[in-house]
């Protein structure tokens, strides 16, 4: 489980996230990152947020896709390799294939996709 220090949970962190954040998509998942957040006060850990869409399908399968995704979550926190930094911000995005894929293919999508938003860098103006 995602510990709740970790959780990302105002819509503005969200929207800046989403917005300046550098986009990877996966066969399941789109996911904005943001490595070197802003501040919020608060540098205890990276936040990690969900989007879990009614297309995803019925409540069932969205609370199990967020079950999974958190618990990949939790891994990349505890993962050295991941490289999340106290300031980043993550917001994951489930696509309606994610309701079949199992825990192991979302984790390795997550990683990926976080990886692709190491090598782009958004462009500031």
């Amino acid at each position: 489980m995602l510990p709740a220090r970790y959780r990302m949970t105002r819509s503005t962190d969200f929207g800046v996230t989403v917005r300046q954040g550098v986009r990877a998509v996966q066969p399941d998942l789109v996911v904005h990152a943001l490595h070197d957040g802003f501040s919020d006060g608060c540098d205890d850990g990276p936040k990690i947020g969900l989007v879990v869409s009614k297309s995803v399908g019925s409540a069932v399968q969205r609370h199990r896709v967020s079950r999974r995704l958190r618990h990949a979550a939790f891994h990349l926190i505890n993962d050295e390799a991941a490289d999340l930094g106290p300031r980043a911000r993550v917001v994951i995005r489930a696509l309606p294939g994610s309701r079949d894929a199992i825990s192991a293919r979302l984790e390795s999508e997550l990683r990926a996709a976080l990886k692709k938003t190491r090598i782009h860098k958004p462009s500031r103006p």
